[in-house]
C-alpha cells in the first residue's frame, strides 16, 4: 500500500530533525529523505569579518564539535597569513583534538547510541531507553564512560581556556606555551583515559559482535572518504583518501578539493550535499567519519587501536559496508585518541616555549581540513588584501553523510514498514544514531529541527508517526 512515512522529531542525536518517506504499491520504499529544516547562516555573517578572528568565531558554530572547527579554522589562518606553527604548537593542538575526540565519542557511544547497543528496545520502553535508564540499570558503566567525556573536556580546558569554545590556537601557532604543571595534569588524565577505554572497548564489543543479524542488517555500498597519513589513519594532518566499495583508492591534498567535491543545494534540507569524483571523473556518493576512516586507513599507529582495526576487519571485511560497524570504529578511534595522547605527552618538545610564527609574505586565501569526530571538515575562506574576509564556505561531516543517511533510513523502513510504530521508530533512529548527526553544524539554521514519519499514497496520507 503507497504511503508516506513522517518521523517528528528524531531523538539522541545532536540536533532534531525531520524524515519522510514514500513507499509504491508493493510497500517498497521509493524515496527516503532526511530533512534539515532550519537555516543558521554562518556562512554569510562570517563575510567582512577579520580572517584572524576564524579561530575564535567558528566554534561557536557548535559546542560538541568546537575543538576541530577551532583547529580547522586555525590551520586555515597559519596558511592566509604564512605562518607555519612550531612543533610545539602542532603537539599541543593535536593533544587538544584528541581530547576533543575523547569528548565527543564518549558521549554518542554511551549515551546517545548506548541505549541501542545495551539496552533491548524490545523490552525497554523509549522513556527508560536512554542514559538515565542505562544509570539505574549498570550505574558504573555509566559512571565510567561519562568520565570520558569529562576528561575530554577536562583536556579541552586544560589546553584551550575552556571546555567548549577553545580559544588557544591564533594564526601561527598558540597563544601561551604549556606549563609543567598543565602537562602533569594532561598525563595524569591521557592514562586515565587509555584504561578507561580499554575496558569500555571489551564491553561494547561484547555488546555488539553477538549481534550478527545487526551488525549485517544495513549495507550501504558506497565510497569512503577520509584523511590518511603515509598510509596511517590521521586527525589533523595527511590528504583526503577515497576508496571505494572494491578497495581501490586515489587522494588529493586539501588544497586541491576543489576539483574533486562538488556541493549542491538541495530542495528538501538547508544543507547542502556532497559528492566526490573518482578517479574515472564521475561523481560518486560517499561516506565520512570512524566506519569511512577505518575502511580509508592501511593501519593505526598505535597498537591497541591496531589490534583492534585487525579484528574489526576480521569481523566485517574490507572496506566494510555495514553500517552499524560504524560503533565499533568510533570505539577504536576512542582507544587510539587516548593512546596518541599519551604519546605526544611525552614528546620533550611539548614544554617548548616557542609556540608561535609571526606572519610572514602577502595575506591569501586559504583552505584547511581536519577529521572532526564525525568526519572530514573543511574551512575555505578566500580573504582580499587586508585578512577581511570575502567568502567562507564550511564543508561540514554530517551534511556530506546525508546521501548515506538517506539510503540507511530507506533500508531501515523497509525492514521494518510492515511492524508496529514504536518498532519503524526504533529502527529509522538506530540507522541515523550510527552517523551520530551533528545539524549544529550540518543546518546553518536556526530553531527546531523536527522528525516525522509519514506514510502516503497518492497525496493521501494514511499513516503518521510521531515521537
Amino acid at each position: 500500500m503507497p504511503r508516506k512515512l513522517i518521523i517528528d522529531p528524531v531523538t539522541r542525536i545532536e540536533g532534531h530533525a525531520r524524515v519522510e518517506l514514500v513507499v509504491d504499491d508493493e510497500g517498497r520504499v521509493t524515496q527516503s529523505l532526511f530533512k534539515v529544516m532550519d537555516f543558521r547562516g554562518w556562512e554569510s555573517f562570517l563575510r567582512g569579518m577579520q580572517a584572524e578572528m576564524m579561530p575564535t568565531l567558528t566554534p561557536r558554530i557548535c559546542g560538541t564539535c568546537s575543538v576541530t572547527h577551532h583547529l580547522a579554522a586555525a590551520k586555515a589562518v597559519d596558511k592566509i597569513f604564512s605562518a607555519k606553527p612550531p612543533r610545539a604548537a602542532e603537539l599541543v593542538r593535536q593533544v587538544l583534538n584528541f581530547g576533543g575526540y575523547l569528548h565527543s565519542h564518549g558521549v554518542h557511544i554511551f549515551a546517545l547510541a548506548g541505549p541501542d547497543l545495551l539496552m533491548d528496545p524490545a523490552v525497554t520502553p523509549p522513556a527508560e531507553r536512554n542514559v538515565i535508564g542505562m544509570a539505574v540499570k549498570d550505574p558504573e558503566l555509566v559512571r565510567k564512560a561519562l568520565r570520558i567525556r569529562s576528561i575530554g573536556a577536562l583536556v579541552t580546558k586544560e589546553i584551550g581556556g575552556r571546555e567548549i569554545h577553545p580559544v588557544i590556537a591564533v594564526a601561527g601557532g598558540l597563544a601561551a606555551p604549556l606549563s609543567k604543571e598543565q602537562l602533569r595534569t594532561l598525563k595524569r588524565l591521557a592514562a586515565e583515559a587509555r584504561e578507561l577505554c580499554i575496558e569500555l572497548m571489551q564491553l561494547v564489543k561484547n555488546a555488539l559482535l553477538p549481534k550478527q543479524e545487526l551488525l549485517h542488517s544495513l549495507p550501504i555500498h558506497f565510497h569512503n572518504l577520509g584523511l590518511v597519513r603515509d598510509g596511517n589513519m590521521e586527525f589533523y594532518h595527511g590528504d583526503l583518501r577515497l576508496r571505494d566499495p572494491n578497495g581501490g583508492t586515489m587522494e588529493f591534498s586539501e588544497d586541491d578539493w576543489r576539483d574533486f567535491l562538488h556541493e549542491e543545494t538541495h530542495p528538501d534540507s538547508f544543507a547542502k550535499h556532497v559528492f566526490c569524483k573518482n578517479s574515472s571523473g564521475d561523481a560518486v556518493l560517499y561516506r565520512v567519519g570512524p566506519l569511512a576512516r577505518v575502511n580509508c586507513c592501511d593501519r593505526i599507529d598505535t597498537p591497541l587501536a591496531q589490534q583492534e582495526l585487525e579484528a574489526f576487519r576480521e569481523v566485517s571485511g574490507t572496506p566494510s559496508p555495514h553500517t552499524v560497524m560504524y560503533h565499533f570504529a568510533r570505539m577504536i578511534e576512542l582507544l587510539h585518541a587516548a593512546e596518541k595522547m599519551v604519546v605526544l605527552l611525552e614528546e620533550d618538545e611539548i614544554l617548548s616555549d616557542k609556540i608561535h610564527t609571526q606572519p610572514q609574505g602577502e595575506i591569501r586565501s586559504a583552505t584547511a581540513m581536519v577529521e572532526a569526530p564525525r568526519g572530514v571538515l573543511i574551512h575555505d575562506y578566500q580573504v582580499d588584501s587586508k585578512g577581511l574576509i570575502t567568502q567562507a564556505n564550511l564543508i561540514v561531516a554530517t551534511q556530506q553523510n546525508i546521501p548515506a543517511i538517506n539510503a540507511t533510513i530507506g533500508l531501515s523502513a523497509q525492514n521494518f514498514l510492515d511492524a508496529d510504530d514504536e518498532a519503524l521508530l526504533n529502527a529509522i533512529e538506530f540507522g541515523i544514531r550510527c552517523y551520530d548527526p551533528c545539524l549544529s553544524c550540518a543546518t546553518h539554521r536556526i530553531g527546531e529541527m523536527k522528525l516525522d514519519v509519514i506514510v502516503q499514497r497518492h497525496g493521501e496520507t494514511l499513516r503518521q508517526v510521531r515521537r
